[in-house]
């Protein structure tokens, strides 16, 4: 067994150990499963919240993305930036009223908020298969890092399979709490690793980030700047709207705002973080510099270029670390999706069928839907399969088919009811699909459209439809409502 691998099972083992102890002292009920009973401070909410920007995405698809797309890598710290922005003045809103209704999921939110248990079962679903996707992708990252950080030693479907088994055996144990403690020694590795990479790489090659980027001008100069047609700006500028308002309704996301002590830590968190993200930087400096030192890498197998480059420039020691730090990108942010999509699930369909469940039978059921979404996800995961890639492009523009819910949700507008809520979405939701299945575009509806409106993300314009539905149909039910209960008070007042 090399040094790198034994490096790699260390840290491995050490999340394991931190996860399962995480519950000492702890009587572990469903608020302490889910969100740990409401009270995790202003340290281990930016741990928790900080886990979903560095994963195994952006350790190994950040780096990839500006190896193969260029510039339109920087899509991701700016939305994740604008996120945090957005965050001061709305999730002090859900926290708060969370707070005030005993809500510990997604699902119950918005059920409480517009009085429908069905808008909860929508929810549930939504996030669900908006997170599995994510899931798949930490189980399958984390399968490439590892295997590729040992020389080999292991292969990707049995570093998987063991990274699913860690997560599931301490989200099972200590739900949220197992994943507060992981996030402790993830992000301190997960920092080291970064700047030492982004760093030293192109100072070890070129001398220097300025000497790096000439270089790759010199090369592939279409790299540093926005095509004109496809990810354009207006593509960019889309994709950031919409994922900046669709970060805090990703399911980990919003457990993670319902874990809080308090408003303030959450605002703290939202003034400090987008400084965290500038981190993300350096993931781009290695894709860059990669251009140049190891080219060749075509589609997916950009993703490998972090590595690659790491393996032809470190020892094994540093490269075991490196994978250390892989592995703990992928544990931290699943075993926060897997609990929130378990929970969710547990909520806003279980609660509803069996609304006398004791607190045990609830907890009970939330980690039997942890075995099987787990399962679910690592079968997609050796099975890939195009339904999973469909899945995974269109996951965020799914789960922001909820906005408009969310954000009229803080209002006492009757522009957005229930039925309004629900049409908007479903509505929403069908765009999505749609498009991920056909790949049509404006310019296929209306020939002569501009390519700066053809290449907006398509989940906004989903969005705009939902928001115009909403609207529509709310307005269109509580005229109707209102001219029954008109109707009803004349009979009574005839009698």
């Amino acid at each position: 067994m090399n040094i790198a691998l034994i490096i790699i099972f260390f840290f491995a083992a050490l999340a394991l150990f931190l996860g399962i102890r995480a519950t000492k002292g702890k009587d572990m009920n469903v608020n302490e499963f889910a969100v740990g009973n409401k009270g995790f401070g202003t340290l281990f909410i930016f741990l928790l919240i900080a886990g979903e920007v560095y994963t195994t995405f952006t350790f190994l698809g950040g780096s990839g993305w500006a190896y193969s797309k260029g510039a339109a890598a920087f899509y991701v710290p700016a939305y994740i930036t604008l996120a945090y922005v957005l965050s001061y003045w709305m999730i002090p809103k859900i926290w708060r009223y969370s707070k005030q209704n005993n809500i510990i999921s997604q699902p119950s939110y918005f059920s409480a908020k517009y009085k429908s248990p069905i808008l909860g079962v929508i929810v549930a679903l939504l996030g669900t298969i908006a997170l599995i996707p994510y899931i798949v992708i930490q189980l399958k990252g984390l399968g490439i890092i590892v295997s590729e950080a040992s020389y080999g030693g292991i292969s990707p479907i049995t570093a998987s399979a063991i990274g699913a088994i860690i997560i599931t055996i301490y989200v099972t144990i200590s739900g949220i709490h197992g994943s507060a403690w992981t996030a402790v020694i993830k992000d301190i590795l997960i920092l080291f690793v970064i700047l030492l990479l982004g760093l030293y790489i192109p100072y070890h090659y070129f001398g220097g980030i300025q000497p790096m980027f000439e270089s790759v001008q010199a090369i592939k100069p279409e790299s540093l700047t926005l095509p004109l047609e496809g990810l354009s700006v207006a593509w960019f500028i889309s994709t950031i709207i919409l994922n900046a308002f669709g970060f805090y309704l990703l399911p980990q996301s919003f457990s993670v705002i319902l874990s809080a002590d308090g408003e303030k830590g959450l605002k703290k968190n939202a003034i400090v973080l987008p400084l965290y993200t500038l981190l993300l930087l350096f993931a781009f400096f290695i894709g860059f510099a990669a251009i140049v030192e190891v080219p060749g890498l075509q589609g997916a197998d950009g993703d490998l270029s972090l590595l690659r480059l790491s393996l032809q420039t470190f020892d094994p020691w540093i490269i075991g670390i490196i994978g250390a730090a892989g592995l703990l990108t992928a544990l931290v942010p699943a075993s926060v999706m897997l609990m929130s999509a378990s929970v969710g699930l547990m909520t806003g369909i279980y609660r509803l069928t069996k609304p006398n469940a004791t607190d045990r039978q609830q907890l009970l059921v939330s980690k039997l839907l942890v075995f099987v979404i787990i399962i679910i996800a690592f079968i997609f995961t050796i099975s890939g399969g195009e339904a999973l890639a469909i899945l995974n492009i269109m996951s965020y523009s799914l789960i922001t088919q909820l906005v408009p819910a969310l954000l009229f949700s803080f209002t006492k507008s009757h522009l957005m009811n229930k039925f309004g809520a629900m049409a908007g979405i479903i509505v929403g939701v069908t765009i999505v699909l749609y498009n991920a299945l056909t790949g049509i575009k404006l310019v296929d509806l209306f020939p002569n459209i501009p390519s700066y409106l053809n290449d907006l993300n398509t989940g906004l314009i989903a969005v705009f439809v939902n928001v115009v539905v909403a609207i529509t149909v709310s307005l269109a039910t509580s005229s109707i409502i209102a001219a029954k209960k008109k109707e009803s008070l004349e009979v009574d007042l005839n009698n």
